[in-house]
Formats: C-alpha cells, structure tokens, sequence
C-alpha cells in the first residue's frame, strides 16, 4: 500500500484570515463553494473550524464515490486539518500571507493507496483529478472572498 498525496494551491486577493474564515465556516460558505463532485453535504455538529463534523460524498470518477466522515481540527493558526472517519484520508488546509491584502491557500491529501496494478495507477492518476476537484474549489472560493 503507497501513500498517495495531492497537492494544489492558488493565491487569492483577500486578506488570509478572511480566506481562512471562509474555509471554516462549514456552515454558510464550504456548502456554497464546493464543486459538482461533491453530494450529500451535511454539517453534523460545529460548522465553525475545531470540532466540526461535516459528511460529504465525493465523485471523484465516474466510478468511484467516497463516502466522507469528516473530523475538524484547528493544529496551528492558519491550518485546518480533516481526517476521515470512514478512510486513511487526511485533507489539510493551509493559508498563509502572500504580499498586501493576498493569501495563498494550499490544500494537501494524503491516503492510503491500493497494492498491486490498481495501486500504480491510483498513484499516477487520482493526484490528477483530485488537483483538478481541488483548483475548481479554490476558483470558487477566491470568487467568495474577492467580493
């Protein structure tokens, strides 16, 4: 089993703690900024950063779903990290100053992979389409925040 891990990032022209408040805020702004691979969205408990517990359902292919249980914690300031009840997944968001009134915004996940021939090439393309879910998210966020 190999860690798979994906990475994509984008500076957006808003202040970091407005882009990272956005991001944390499970209850008004996640639901709106989430594009069509992801269904079923509910928050569970919170819906503000730490203590969260938000599900989702995401497609990341026309033949996988995965079923998203997600725990929200808050290790360091600028930081929020979602660990999957249901999964290996972890999805850790990082947003940092980028130069007057910009933010960079990282989202990271890593997993656990399949062995074998399905493992390769779930190493090969699953960072791919998952960059693409994730570049079309933050696309949908800087358009929030940038108002």
């Amino acid at each position: 089993m190999a860690q798979v891990e994906a990475t994509t990032e984008r500076i957006i022209a808003a202040d970091p703690e407005a882009v990272f408040d956005a991001l944390a805020d499970y209850k008004d702004v996640r639901g709106k900024v989430l594009p069509g691979q992801f269904s079923e969205y509910e928050v569970r408990e919170g819906g503000d950063g730490e203590g969260t517990l938000v599900h989702w359902k995401l497609q990341a292919t026309s033949k996988r779903v995965r079923d998203c249980l997600l725990e929200v914690s808050e290790p360091t300031d600028g930081q929020l990290v979602e660990k999957d009840r249901n999964s290996s997944m972890v999805t850790t968001w990082t947003v940092t100053p980028a130069g007057e009134g910009s933010s960079k915004a990282v989202v990271s996940t890593v997993w656990n992979g399949a062995g074998g021939i399905g493992g390769f090439f779930e190493k090969t393309f699953a960072p791919k389409g998952l960059g693409r879910i994730y570049d079309e998210l933050l696309q949908n966020l800087a358009t929030e925040v940038e108002k």
